[in-house]
């Protein structure tokens, strides 16, 4: 657990953070236009980073773990294609229920602050920075990686295009983490938190789920990047339905 956490802080490379802020910027340009007039909203982006880890390192490791060893003591050890998409389940909801949830905790708090009633945009926009927060601090610790095993232009042509899929994937990883929490921010904002929470975290599951498909060989390597790419320009472009038909409040206004 400390391993993972202190993994997102070494091997820094400037390449690789620069492409992740490069990632966040394109994708905060969705959710722009409310967030230039609140300004305190950049606060969440750091808050929503550290906090996702903490809950990564020390709630979703373990809790998968267990659940593994607990998988694997009622069910046989075999490789049945079945059994591989079945139980590996668990672990992504997991995954979903717990980074979903620590990146709406600063969405929660500005709700609870507010009296539990904000504007429906500004809800998109809080959630929207505090995934992009999370997704950028997950982009450069992945960028860092591939950096650090030796990446260069001369392994993408020696390799050809596939060597390019880590940048592919956190990119629309960013884009994902984004539109997951913005979506759990609009339903906060409609009164239906716990509900658009839990949706939030299937679909979260949902798209991890695309490595259980390419570990079972029922997905090519790109097949399972379009997979992810597809859902995570999918809900982006929901979101952003959402947040258009809704009329800006007295106080946007």
């Amino acid at each position: 657990m400390c391993g993972y956490f202190v993994s997102f802080f070494a091997a820094p490379s400037i390449w690789g953070i620069g492409l992740a802020i490069v990632f966040g910027a394109i994708w905060l340009t969705c959710y722009t236009p409310p967030l230039l007039k609140q300004l305190w909203l950049w606060a969440v982006l750091p808050a929503s980073a550290i906090l996702t880890l903490i809950a990564i390192s020390f709630v979703q490791i373990p809790l998968q773990d267990w659940s593994q060893q607990l998988l694997n003591h009622v069910s046989s050890q075999g490789t049945v294609l079945w059994q591989l998409l079945l139980t590996g389940l668990p672990a992504l909801l997991l995954s979903g229920l717990v980074q979903e949830g620590a990146k709406l905790v600063p969405v929660v708090v500005w709700w609870w602050r507010r009296g539990k009633n904000i504007d429906l945009r500004l809800g998109i926009a809080i959630g929207a920075m505090a995934g992009l927060g999370f997704g950028v601090f997950e982009a450069q610790w992945v960028h860092n990686g591939i950096f650090a095993s030796g990446w260069s232009w001369e392994t993408v042509q020696a390799s050809g295009a596939m060597v390019l899929a880590g940048f592919w994937e956190s990119f629309w990883f960013v884009a994902f983490h984004a539109a997951a929490s913005a979506l759990a921010g609009y339903g906060l904002a409609r009164g239906w938190g716990w509900q658009f929470y839990l949706l939030a975290s299937c679909l979260h599951a949902a798209v991890l789920y695309s490595h259980l498909l390419l570990e079972a060989e029922l997905l090519s390597d790109w097949q399972a990047e379009i997979f992810i790419s597809f859902w995570a320009g999918l809900l982006t472009g929901v979101v952003h339905w959402l947040g258009e038909r809704e009329p800006a409040s007295i106080a946007e206004a």
